[in-house]
């Protein structure tokens, strides 16, 4: 980041948003589509207020609730979300005993080590996606390839910011996936058990706040992931997005 954003900027979280993904082109973590793909988001957010929506927020509860009653939950983690919230993401996976994968559309070896790298300075424990030992059937790009004991195996998959086919094949695969994603008539929302449509800076600590109020609390998790309706979550930020309307 050149200058830093003043407090009274009334842009200052976009736009510091924004300094984190150049700065993950530089490093290496995030690649120049990934930009392209951030402002088509940043979009459908302005229309959101900036804000977290009612729907979004039990989203996030019933996607924590998924997470601490998973017998082996993973966490995706492309460029882009490496690069705006490593700490979040590091934070979610201890509060869940989730493990942290690195999965990439646009695949290299030094793009994957780099990543990794990064989660580590960011205190994670380990970070899988490196092995690439296993395949998702019915996809013939990079994001197919997966770790057999990480997406492989999991049961319950986060894939925030997520590419609408492998969220296909991970649902096709009988996996529980949760999905950020701040389109709500994007492939990867309509096919997700519990599509949590907001900002994935504000969502993944949204996550991590609801998890630590869940994980020893079995029943009320339970309750709060079978309660929980995808396709009204869905309705209701559309509603806000094409009107405003105010969710009761």
């Amino acid at each position: 980041m050149d200058e830093p954003v003043p407090d009274s900027h009334p842009r200052q979280a976009s736009l510091e948003t924004r300094h984190r993904l150049e700065a993950g082109v530089d490093a290496g973590i995030t690649s120049r589509q990934g930009l392209i793909a951030h402002g088509r988001g940043e979009a459908f957010d302005y229309l959101l207020g900036e804000r977290t929506i009612d729907s979004a927020d039990r989203a996030a509860r019933a996607a924590a609730a998924a997470l601490v009653l998973a017998e082996k939950p993973v966490i995706s983690v492309n460029g882009n979300v490496a690069a705006l919230v490593p700490d979040a993401l590091v934070d979610l996976a201890d509060a869940t005993g989730a493990a942290l994968e690195v999965n990439l559309f646009n695949r290299t070896e030094e793009r994957m080590q780099a990543i990794a790298d990064h989660l580590v300075a960011h205190d994670a424990s380990e970070v899988k996606g490196l092995t690439g030992d296993a395949t998702i059937p019915g996809l013939d790009h990079a994001r197919a390839t997966v770790d057999a004991d990480g997406i492989h195996a999991a049961d319950v998959v986060l894939v925030p910011l997520e590419d609408g086919d492998r969220a296909g094949a991970l649902a096709e695969m009988g996996k529980t996936e949760i999905v950020i994603d701040l389109n709500p008539l994007s492939r990867s929302a309509q096919v997700a058990d519990v599509p949590i449509v907001d900002n994935v800076v504000r969502a993944i600590p949204s996550i991590t706040a609801h998890a630590r109020n869940l994980v020893d609390a079995s029943d009320a998790a339970r309750t709060a992931l079978d309660s929980f309706d995808p396709d009204a979550a869905l309705d209701a930020a559309e509603r806000e997005i094409r009107g405003g309307v105010t969710e009761d």
